[in-house]
């Protein structure tokens, strides 16, 4: 009996038994081990963004701001964490990983229902706190998962759309971190535009806020005017608003000038831009070299690379529609300086219903003004000391500041008919990079939502390249693979 229990142990089937039965334990062991590992890995590397838009890729900017934090911020999000959305919580999981600065507290809202009244926020909502500035934010679900309203008024259901997770963090943890906040001001009277919500919400999360000013009703400039906003004016400035934004950029203030399509005779407008080096060219500007498939009004403009304008840009993207021209000439005032970030090809095309004039044309440009005032700190020096017969002199100090107009060719840079169309262009990002150089203590924080939505490569009007790889590369590729095929029927 007991060589028969030897024998058993001791043939093949045993042994192969046995080794298949070490393979498994050990496999499963490495990956209990690989497991163990992997779950002490920071949260970025745990989790990798395979999503179809990339909503969990997070921008070098907000990196570099987490990075920077020397301030404790604290993440209240009051929700049921079993049931919250999974998109929101992977992104939170993933932001907050990049500082240590940052502390996630979860609050059940069910069960502590004191909370929410306490402090003065509604379920599913994340409440961004700072105790060293003591400014806090609220961030509510609805804002990161954006949906469409238009659909639920058309369809009567609504769906999620865009993703806006790091867009509203990054902007809340700016807000609650910082002490500055800017005021900017649009003018009307003329006709002007008003700012699209994707603007206007860019605009919000870099700390600024709107407010509306008619000049000759006004009479000046408010002090507290950060940057004065005249967009696309359908009709001329008077003479007396004209010398109010000299006025005021003389004294170091900011003006920004986006130029808009109108039939009217913008002389005094023209005439201030010209004052500044920046003169209007006639007609609109069409590009040979640089157009969407064709369409030689629908500019890509060369971004400048050595330019504050091109910061944070990664494709220059950017795409004006019906866009005037600009001439860089010599200021009037031999304390101004104008450059140019964002021009025309060389086979640039200023048009008109009679000439077409062909250069390079700038599409957008700075002038920058310094302004030098002098401040004095005078003493009396009539009292004489006896001792040392010495007197006091009078001490002078000159400090320098900038007052600064921009100007953009065509409003089409914010448009919502092309930022919203298009959702590769970066419009949004030059025009709040044109805006935020105004400032030397504001940052860029701005950052678009991504779309939820399914991508698709579709091409609208399809031209010669799209024609050859569509049909004739696949083409040539079936008929060469007919001629080996016949060839090697024939041997």
């Amino acid at each position: 009996m007991k060589e028969k229990i030897q024998q058993a142990f001791q043939n093949s089937t045993w042994k192969n038994g046995s080794y298949s039965v070490g393979m498994t334990v050990a496999v499963v062991a490495i990956a209990i081990i690989l497991n163990l590992i992997a779950g002490q890995l920071p949260e970025g590397i745990r989790n990798i963004d395979v999503s179809d838009n990339r909503i969990y890729e997070i921008t070098d900017t907000s990196k570099e701001i987490l990075k920077d934090l020397d301030q404790e911020i604290t993440f209240t999000v009051y929700a049921e964490k079993d049931t919250a959305d999974d998109m929101i919580k992977t992104f939170l999981d993933k932001y907050t990983a990049l500082s240590d600065k940052i502390t996630v507290e979860w609050v059940d809202p069910v069960l502590h229902p004191a909370e929410l009244t306490e402090n003065n926020v509604e379920e599913d909502t994340i409440l961004v706190s700072c105790e060293d500035t003591g400014k806090s934010t609220t961030v509510g679900f609805s804002d990161i998962l954006v949906s469409d309203d238009y659909s639920y008024y058309m369809t009567g259901s609504t769906s999620a759309t865009e993703f806006d997770g790091e867009g509203q963090l990054t902007s809340a943890v700016n807000f609650v971190t910082s002490d500055t906040q800017k005021k900017i001001y649009y003018t009307t009277g003329h006709g002007e535009g008003s700012f699209s919500t994707s603007a206007s919400e860019l605009l919000e999360k870099n700390n600024m806020q709107e407010e509306e000013l008619n000049l000759l009703m006004a009479g000046a400039v408010p002090e507290d005017c950060d940057l004065l906003f005249l967009y696309a004016p359908a009709s001329d400035l008077a003479e007396e608003e004209v010398a109010l934004l000299e006025n005021y950029i003389a004294q170091g203030g900011k003006v920004y000038v986006l130029l808009g399509a109108t039939d009217n005779d913008m002389t005094n407008l023209k005439a201030f831009m010209a004052k500044y080096g920046i003169e209007q060219a006639d007609g609109y500007i069409a590009d040979m070299a640089r157009s969407y498939q064709g369409n030689y009004y629908y500019i890509f403009p060369e971004i400048s690379t050595y330019d504050e304008m091109a910061e944070g840009l990664t494709s220059d993207m950017v795409l004006l529609i019906n866009s005037q021209g600009l001439n860089i000439t010599d200021p009037q005032d031999d304390s101004v300086t104008v450059s140019s970030f964002m021009d025309t090809s060389d086979q640039g095309y200023a048009v008109t219903q009679e000439t077409q004039e062909q250069g390079t044309y700038s599409l957008g440009a700075v002038a920058v003004q310094s302004v030098q005032s002098t401040d004095e700190d005078s003493e009396d020096a009539d009292s004489e000391d006896e001792d040392s017969g010495e007197a006091q002199e009078d001490d002078a100090e000159d400090t320098v500041s900038e007052g600064r107009l921009t100007v953009v060719a065509s409003d089409s840079l914010i448009d919502a008919q092309v930022t919203d169309s298009f959702s590769t262009l970066e419009n949004l990002n030059l025009f709040m990079n044109t805006v935020s150089a105004n400032f030397d203590d504001i940052q860029n924080v701005a950052i678009e939502a991504k779309s939820l939505e399914v991508t698709y490569n579709t091409m609208q009007h399809a031209g010669v390249i799209s024609i050859l790889l569509i049909f004739g590369i696949p083409a040539v590729i079936l008929i060469y693979g007919f001629v080996r095929w016949w060839k090697r029927r024939k041997a």
